[in-house]
């Protein structure tokens, strides 16, 4: 990484498990180069209990991290700062919330603190502002777009209870809930059912039932189950193969819808996330059913990350100010 021989940028990945930020130097031409990187703890939703505690606890942790591993100090004043942080939806008040903490804890003008959902700063690093279509599969799911002319749409992220086709939750319920079908004699009898049972540390029926409605089982109870069933598919279970199906299939239409939606006759495609980077039957799957869906699709390696994305918007910010 370089040194800082310009005004400070940081760029901001806020997750539920820990949180990067990125230094970077802004140079002449507008664009940046990276000096340090450092972690802090993860966020939770700006609503939730505690939420805004998290938030600056988290931004402020990983930005003192990555400072201190460039040798700044402590206060090292920033030109502009971008987070992106799951739950965030334009024009909301949690986007207004966040802008708010992060303008505060960061001691940067709120013109110049730009606060997205983390799939528009993982958009912005994947193609650096010319079209694609991001598909981002992990506990959760969303796919955004843009045509490279200011246009974007989105499909899906809208929370697990309400959508969640295509993501690793989705794989883990759908398993679950054929292995009681298997349980009670609807369904015949495949090792898909005793593999997630042993996952789950259950015996029986009742208490997969009762496991599932623990506080804090939840959509990340339900995504630690994927990779048996992507392991019993990978194996020819024929139902563990139906669910790796039907996901990778809404992982497709949501893309195509995104490509209509945009006029994007043969857009380039990038999938991240945990499943889509992880769980191979679904990576095959997802990539049979796009061909299937949209032939044009190029499916290509993002050219960055989202911490590469939140330093573009950050750059963005300085230069419009």
């Amino acid at each position: 990484m370089a040194e800082a021989n310009g005004p400070l940028l940081a760029g901001f990945d806020a997750g539920q498990t820990h949180t990067t930020c990125r230094l970077a130097a802004l140079l002449p031409d507008g664009s940046w180069a990276a000096v340090a990187e450092g972690q802090g703890g993860g966020v939770s939703h700006l609503a939730a209990d505690g939420g805004s505690a998290r938030f600056v606890a988290a931004i402020r942790g990983s930005l003192e991290a990555a400072l201190s591993q460039a040798g700044l100090h402590p206060n090292a004043p920033l030109a502009a700062a971008a987070i992106g942080a799951s739950g965030i939806e334009a024009g909301s008040p949690v986007q207004q919330q966040g802008s708010a903490l992060a303008a505060e804890c960061l001691g940067v003008e709120a013109a110049r603190v730009v606060v997205v959902g983390d799939e528009r700063t993982a958009l912005a690093g994947a193609f650096g502002g010319a079209a694609g279509i991001l598909v981002i599969s992990g506990t959760g799911c969303i796919a955004l777009g843009s045509d490279g002319q200011g246009r974007s749409h989105r499909c899906g992220g809208w929370g697990w209870l309400l959508d969640g086709a295509g993501s690793a939750m989705d794989l883990g319920r759908d398993g679950l809930a054929l292995s009681v079908q298997m349980a009670d004699g609807r369904l015949a009898e495949t090792a898909l059912r005793a593999g997630l049972w042993r996952a789950l540390g259950a015996s029986s029926a009742q208490e997969v039932k009762a496991a599932v409605v623990t506080p804090n089982f939840g959509a990340a109870g339900f995504a630690r189950l994927a990779p048996v069933v992507d392991l019993q598919a990978l194996q020819g279970d024929p139902h563990a193969q139906a669910v790796i199906q039907r996901s990778a299939a809404a992982l497709a239409a949501m893309v195509h819808t995104i490509a209509v939606r945009l006029e994007l006759q043969e857009p380039a495609v990038c999938g991240v996330g945990g499943a889509l980077g992880h769980l191979r039957s679904l990576q095959r799957a997802f990539s049979e059913a796009l061909q299937q869906r949209l032939p044009g699709a190029q499916q290509q390696a993002p050219a960055g990350d989202a911490c590469a994305g939140a330093l573009t918007l950050a750059a963005q910010a300085a230069l419009r100010c």
